[in-house]
C-alpha cells in the first residue's frame, strides 16, 4: 500500500468516526465499526481504484459494516443505548454553556430518532460536507433519492429545534 494512501486513510479517521457515531448511536459501537471498517478495507486495498474517491470508498464501507452489524444485533436480540448525553460529541463536552449542551443533545437525540435511510443522509450531506451526487454515489441512490430524504429528515428535525433546548 502507497505511504499516500496510508496518510489518507488515517486522515479520514476522524470523520468516519463521526459518521459511524451518528449512524448507529452509539460511541463505542462507531467506534467499533470503523475499526472493521478500516481492517475490511486494508484486506481489500486491491479493490479500492486508484484515482477514485478513498472517502467515498471508505463511506460506503462504514456503512455496510454497519447493516452487518444492525443484521448481526437483530438475530441476536436488543442491546441497550447509551444516553443521549453519553453520546454527545467532543466539541459538545468543551462548550462552556449549559444551553449549548442541551441544544447538541436534542440535535444528537433527533437525528438518533431518524429512520436510518435519513439519518445517514442527513450526517453524509450536513454534517459531512458532501454534496447531493457525492452522498448519492457512495449509497448507490439516485440523486432524487439523496434530495427527497434529506427534505424529510430536515422536515422531522426542524420543529423541534425551534423550540429550543429542552
Amino acid at each position: 500500500m502507497s505511504e499516500a494512501i496510508k496518510a489518507e486513510l488515517v486522515a479520514l479517521v476522524p470523520r468516519l468516526r463521526r459518521f459511524a457515531h451518528a449512524i448507529s448511536g452509539n460511541r463505542e459501537e462507531g467506534d467499533d465499526i470503523v475499526q472493521s471498517a478500516c481492517l475490511k478495507a486494508l484486506s481489500r486495498l486491491d479493490q479500492y481504484q486508484p484515482g477514485t474517491r478513498l472517502d467515498s470508498w471508505m463511506f460506503r464501507i462504514v456503512q455496510t459494516t454497519y447493516l452487518d452489524a444492525v443484521r448481526t444485533r437483530s438475530r441476536r436480540g436488543p442491546h441497550d443505548g447509551d444516553d443521549a448525553l453519553d453520546r454527545l460529541s467532543d466539541e459538545g463536552r468543551d462548550a462552556g454553556q449549559t444551553e449549548d449542551r442541551l441544544l447538541l443533545a436534542k440535535v444528537q437525540q433527533g437525528i438518533a430518532a431518524l429512520p436510518e435511510d435519513q439519518r445517514v443522509v442527513l450526517v453524509l450531506v450536513a454534517i459531512e460536507g458532501f454534496s447531493y451526487k457525492e452522498a448519492a454515489s457512495v449509497l448507490s441512490l439516485p440523486i432524487g433519492t439523496v434530495m427527497s430524504r434529506l427534505a424529510r429528515a430536515r422536515a422531522k428535525l426542524l420543529p423541534d429545534l425551534q423550540e429550543g433546548p429542552a
